[in-house]
């Protein structure tokens, strides 16, 4: 029976560490279309890129310093890539009853303040993100015109410093999806800060979004 027992608690065991690992899109599935409102105050969809042969979906925000880290890389490569066909559709994960600075309203500003040429999509309730099973921000989810999910992960290697970046992991991908070819790799690790949602407030991801702001303002200060 003890035999049994432990058979049992390992089965089930393993079922809930492979939701947790897998939960959300992988590479190669299909992801369903969505429509958020932009900054601009108008709602946005990937099927509103009337021509595009990819899309590079990313979610970020406001607060998370890698996410701040990586906005002039999310400007460079959107003017470089949507000409190609890939546009960047950032996307805002976060509850701003959890972390005010990621409201809709500091979207506005921030856009603004950065000239962000991109839509940057406000997900209201969470839906999309938890659909693509984004974890952190910036993490990055690149489609191509069929709607298939081909890459997942982290943008570059060098979250802290761009003149320091190797491998350029997104790039790669759009490159080989671009002339035919599968991305690889197709997955890597996505660095930053955690996705704040209601399930995170209720679990204290309020408690650690407050004690995260010193390390971050630290990290900011370093990096400026």
């Amino acid at each position: 029976m003890k035999n049994i027992a432990f058979f049992v608690l390992l089965f089930v065991g393993t079922l809930i560490s492979m939701n947790i690992t897998h939960g959300g899109y992988e590479v190669g599935d299909k992801v369903e279309d969505f429509k958020l409102k932009n900054v601009d105050g108008e709602f946005v969809s990937l099927g509103s890129y009337k021509d595009a042969k990819g899309y590079i979906v990313v979610f970020t925000c406001n607060h998370c310093p890698f996410s701040v880290m990586y906005e002039d890389r999310l400007i460079d490569l959107h003017n470089t890539y949507s000409a190609m066909g890939y546009p960047v559709v950032a996307i805002n994960p976060n509850d701003p009853e959890v972390v005010p600075e990621d409201s809709y309203d500091n979207m506005v500003v921030r856009a603004k303040e950065k000239s962000f040429p991109f839509a940057y999509l406000m997900d209201e309730g969470q839906k999309v993100g938890h659909a693509f099973g984004a974890k952190k921000t910036p993490h990055v989810f690149l489609v191509d015109n069929e709607m298939v999910v081909r890459y997942i992960g982290a943008i570059d290697d060098s979250p802290r410093d761009a003149t320091a970046v190797s491998e350029k992991y997104l790039e790669s991908a759009i490159r080989a999806i671009d002339t035919g070819n599968s991305p690889d790799p197709s997955f890597t690790k996505a660095i930053g800060c955690s996705v704040k949602t209601k399930s995170s407030k209720k679990k204290g991801g309020a408690m650690k979004s407050r004690r995260e702001a010193p390390k971050q303002k630290k990290l900011m200060e370093k990096n400026n």
